[in-house]
């Protein structure tokens, strides 16, 4: 049976870049994306005219940020999509290999950021599972100085971003991908849980915040009720522009009284 064409719209470079300027990004700016690169349509050239394109709109004094997570380098015991046989375990943990911000692909989060990470002139953060990448003349500032201690909290480019002013674009992402709100669970009461990793010497174990998107969504809802959110248009995706500051002070009211969580 054929394949059927594509439905569109069609997507480039130049009617990317016309869309996000519409929508209110600016030159200069930086800027913490959060992609679907499916529900923008079809794009020509893929995540490389994605990136060019946000490129383009930030111009040579934006700086471009997305996150490169990596999940898979935690205990095999938590994994559940799809789980391993529990005699792998010991395996698993003795032979996989550690952290390497220029080497590891990220995962879970999307092609776009993995375009991102391998880009010219990309750095990356030190974090073996939550690290983000960035492009521009503010990434060593965003990313340099990363805990490897600290998943998404004070000593994360995500309290650097919140601290520079940057934004936050949703893409055809919705706000259970916001990883800003994380923010906002490390300075209200969450439960500290021990995360298993594989580390430079081999497996280690630290003591870290419990964090969950659980009912994000529903967060993202009320903050664009009650907060000034620019909403539009990219292709066919809708997308979501605001101030990464204000989506984590409006959690932090949030979450203790629609979210409580025992400390």
């Amino acid at each position: 049976m054929p394949t059927p064409p594509p439905t569109g719209p069609l997507v480039t470079r130049g009617t990317l870049a016309a869309e996000l300027r519409a929508l209110g990004v600016r030159s200069g700016e930086i800027l913490l994306v959060h992609t679907s690169l499916r529900s923008l349509g079809w794009v020509c050239g893929g995540p490389v005219a994605v990136v060019r394109g946000l490129l383009d709109v930030l111009g040579p004094d934006g700086t471009l940020v997305v996150p490169t997570q990596t999940g898979d380098l935690s205990d095999p015991a938590l994994w559940r999509q799809p789980p391993v046989p529990e005699d792998w375990w010991p395996t698993i943990r003795n032979a996989m290999p550690p952290y390497d911000p220029l080497t590891t692909p990220s995962r879970g989060v999307g092609v776009l950021p993995e375009t991102v990470r391998t880009w010219p002139g990309a750095e990356r953060s030190a974090h073996p599972q939550t690290s983000f990448a960035a492009l521009g003349p503010d990434a060593s500032r965003v990313v340099g100085d990363h805990a490897t201690d600290c998943r998404l909290g004070e000593r994360s480019p995500l309290a650097v971003l919140e601290r520079l002013g940057a934004r936050v674009l949703l893409l055809g992402a919705g706000y259970a991908a916001c990883t800003a709100f994380h923010l906002a669970e490390y300075r209200t009461p969450a439960p500290l849980v021990e995360v298993g990793r594989p580390g430079p010497y081999g497996w280690e174990r630290v003591t870290e915040v419990s964090i969950t998107s659980e009912r994000f969504d529903e967060l993202g809802h009320d903050f664009e009720r009650d907060r000034t959110v620019l909403r539009g248009t990219v292709g066919a995706a809708g997308a979501r522009l605001f101030p990464l500051a204000d989506a984590v002070a409006y959690a932090e009211r949030w979450l203790p009284l629609h979210r409580p969580r025992a400390g």
